[in-house]
């Protein structure tokens, strides 16, 4: 008879998070040195905020955002559209098997704090921390 499966998702692995976090500083590295051929990534400063890389190791998506949060889907775009340099220059710097599979994506993290916030600050959430705290008073 089969046991019961507790199994619930698990996140990134210490390896994962390990190699995900030293990709993250190489391309921080690489994006300050690149020669880029792209125009709109000509004097640009981008953030690399994180990186998050697949069980296999295969494929890692790179989280940025141009400083400013200008022009951000077309920075995007060029850095997805020059993922084959970025990942030789990776490869020269990064001890791995295998280089991953290189995909950029905005970081949507800074919007979405800025929107809790703003909910936070609502008279409606305001009224109910106030109701609150008189429960836990009385």
């Amino acid at each position: 008879m089969p046991r019961p499966s507790h199994h619930r998702p698990q996140g990134p692995s210490q390896r994962q998070l390990r190699v995900a976090e030293e990709i993250r500083r190489i391309m921080v590295e690489i994006f300050n040195r690149a020669h880029w051929r792209e125009p709109v990534l000509i004097n640009t400063a981008i953030t690399v905020t994180a990186a998050r890389i697949s069980p296999d190791l295969k494929n890692v998506t790179i989280f940025c955002m141009p400083l400013g949060g200008a022009h951000v889907d077309e920075v995007i775009a060029a850095l997805n559209r020059s993922k084959g340099y970025l990942r030789g220059e990776l490869g020269h710097a990064i001890s791995l098997r295998h280089v991953p599979d290189l995909r950029f994506a905005e970081d949507r993290s800074f919007e979405e704090a800025q929107h809790i916030e703003e909910l936070l600050r609502t008279e409606r959430v305001r009224r109910d921390l106030a109701a609150k705290g008189k429960d836990e008073q009385e």
